[in-house]
Formats: C-alpha cells, structure tokens, sequence
C-alpha cells in the first residue's frame, strides 16, 4: 500500500451531504471558526474527525457540560511534590500545537465560561492566560470548532447572537435515504437489504408527531441497530434495545415505537 493509500485509509469515513467539506476547508485556509448545528447523532463529530484527518492536524475534543469552567478549557495550576506547576487545558493545549479544539455541545458550557473563546474567534486569534501572564498567538494550524443542537432540549440554552455571529456556521440534518443507508452498509457491515429496512424504520420513526420524544432516531442508533443485527441479534430484539429503550423511558410511547419497528420487520409478502 502507498503511502497516499495509507494516509486515505486512516482518513475516518463520512458521506458528505452537501459542500460542507468544502465550506469547512475554506474556513481553515481563511483562519475561521466554525459553528456546527443540527440533531444529536446526525454526524457533527464524525465530520469533524474526517476533516482534522483530511487537513493532517491533530484533534482535541471537549464534550461540554454544565459544570465546565474557563479553567477546565485554559488551564490551572496544580501542587504536587511540594511544587506548584501550570497545567494547560485543551484550548491551550490545542492553540500551543496548533490543533483543531472542537468543543462538543458548546451551549452546555457555562456563560462566562464561553467567554474565553472570543479573543480566538477574531482576527486577533489570541489566548490570555491571566494566571500566567501568557498571551498566546494561534498558529495557523490551530481552528476553533464549536457545535450545538438547536433542537428540544436547547430552547432555554442558546448561543447569544453576538458570540454565534463569530463563527461561520454549517448546519446539518438527517441524511437523505441513499446517503444514510450507505452509512449503514460501511459503518454496521450491513448488507443492502438491511439498511434499506433500517432507513425506512428510521423515516417512519421519524414521521411520529404525536409522541412526546425529545429527539427521534439518529444515524448513529440506526448504525448501532445494524451491527447488533449483523452480529446475529434478531431484527426486533435489535432495535429494541439500540433504538426504542434509547429514544424513551415512557412505556406508552415505547409500545408505540414498538409497533412501528413490527410493522417494518414483518415479513414481506
């Protein structure tokens, strides 16, 4: 195998849906943030793992909670030996090796926490260490990718229009049928036939409006159902467990889901 083989096939697999790999190469060369929006399991991280490997720069993932503080992101000092010795955090780390930082739902993160990014997401491209006194310069390698789901669960938690206006943003959905039964037969090793049945499940999933889901199937639980499946779990017992029981807990909706999951695996006349 070539070396130019070798460097594709460590490259992570993504079917690109639209020109967002092109947006996003254009982003990198022009020194901007980007801001990635949609559903959870809709393939936010997995491009952002195919685009780090197919620019050749390092990656630095932080999934964001509610509890993470500017510290966590910059940095602290830690006392150990009877020393008192700086530890960089991941933005630092990522800006210090001009890495990709990719900060995984970045509305989960406190409101003075997200702060510390504006001076990276301008043309001053610049990280204040305060503790240090450091001022940080990016390299040009270094790229600054924040994402969010704007769906259910973050009417209440947004980005304020001042920071997302910082960033350039590509929003993302569930795959078309072709593209996502594709996703299927690479990522699960399911046949045709079977990931054409896990799409129409997921499109019929997807159509319920009466149910009180928070979210709806994802590709990534329609993967998950898939390489139970090609593991040698039966069709329903799959889907059960990788897609109902991870959608709700209520017991009506779930034999609701249930039902929709029969109907799609009943036999073919």
């Amino acid at each position: 195998m070539s070396a130019t083989d070798q460097a594709q096939a460590a490259i992570p697999f993504y079917a690109e849906q639209a020109d967002e790999c092109r947006v996003f190469e254009h982003a990198f060369r022009q020194r901007l943030p980007v801001l990635l929006k949609g559903p959870t399991g809709c393939g936010k991280t997995r491009f952002v793992e195919h685009m780090a490997a197919r620019l050749g720069r390092p990656l630095i993932t932080v999934s964001c909670h509610d509890d993470l503080t500017a510290a966590d992101l910059v940095g602290r000092f830690l006392i150990g030996d009877g020393n008192t010795v700086w530890s960089d955090g991941p933005l630092a780390r990522a800006v210090r090796q001009g890495a990709l930082c990719y900060l995984d739902e970045v509305v989960e993160a406190r409101k003075d926490t997200t702060v510390v990014l504006h001076p990276l997401t301008d043309d001053r491209r610049i990280l204040p260490i305060e503790r240090t006194g450091e001022l940080l310069q990016a390299p040009p390698g270094f790229m600054l990718v924040v994402s969010y789901n704007p769906g259910y669960q973050n009417l209440l938690k947004n980005l304020k229009p001042s920071t997302r206006q910082r960033f350039v943003a590509l929003g993302f959905d569930y795959p078309v049928a072709d593209v996502e039964q594709r996703i299927i037969e690479k990522e699960a090793h399911a046949s045709p036939e079977l990931a054409t049945r896990l799409v129409r499940l997921a499109t019929a999933l997807r159509r319920l409006t009466d149910q009180d889901l928070e979210e709806t199937v994802s590709t990534r639980l329609l993967v998950v159902a898939g390489r139970l499946i090609v593991a040698g779990l039966d069709e329903r017992t799959a889907c059960r467990a990788a897609i109902v029981d991870a959608l709700t807990d209520d017991h009506d909706t779930a034999a609701a889901l249930d039902e929709v999951v029969q109907a799609v695996w009943a036999p073919q006349d």
